[in-house]
């Protein structure tokens, strides 16, 4: 029966590849933990912005998604709370102590304090879940890509590859970016690079909470 909605099924995941590849909350945090922790913490991170894409198909597939986009109240709740995260851990990584750091700089020894598993993924599904244009898009897709009478099972195969592509997505940036040769590039700007993405970070908040 798969094959009945293979069109739909590609049409789906190019689409959402599309939105993932482009630079956003998700991108920025992801770049920040490859060039300042390990690659096993960017990993994490992806992994974690994955399953808060599986949290916005699941409410798409139970109805939630259209009372939240209908609930100026609830909408705006989502909106300020994923804007004062965003801001939050801004103004973390404008306050952060970079650690003193002894010999050649590695993947496995990175300058600031370590995230253990739980922090990583949490980091990264919380910039997922509470990203308000997130949950427009999701809505947008099973209300306008995904017919109606799509069965529910075939809607949850998409919601796995969607979840799955953003893992994968970003565990490849991660992977990019934590390169040995390019975090020792940056080794010595890493105070810098922590106030580039606070600074990066709390902007887009500000801008998620003005915007309408």
């Amino acid at each position: 029966m798969l094959t009945t909605y293979l069109p739909e099924l590609l049409s789906v995941a190019a689409i959402h590849q599309l939105a993932v590849m482009s630079p956003g909350p998700d991108f920025a945090m992801v770049s920040r933990t490859s060039l300042l922790y390990s690659r096993r913490t960017a990993i994490l991170t992806a992994v974690g912005l994955g399953l808060g894409i599986a949290i916005h198909v699941l409410y798409s597939l139970v109805g939630i998604g259209i009372l939240i986009s209908r609930s100026i109240v609830a909408f705006n709740i989502i909106k300020l709370l994923g804007a004062a995260y965003l801001i939050y851990v801004g103004y973390c990584s404008l306050r952060a102590t970079p650690q003193p750091t002894r010999g050649k700089l590695t993947d496995t020894s990175p300058t600031t304090p370590k995230l253990s598993t739980l922090q990583a993924i949490r980091l990264g599904f919380l910039t997922n879940v509470l990203n308000p244009k997130a949950t427009l898009f999701f809505l947008s897709l099973f209300s306008q890509i995904i017919r109606p009478a799509t069965p529910l099972g075939i809607k949850i195969i998409y919601g796995i590859e969607m979840s799955a592509a953003t893992a994968l997505w970003f565990s490849l940036v991660a992977i990019a970016l934590s390169q040995p040769t390019i975090k020792a590039h940056f080794a010595k700007w890493q105070r810098s690079i922590e106030k580039i993405f606070g600074a990066i970070l709390i902007a887009l908040g500000i801008k998620i909470a003005v915007s309408r």
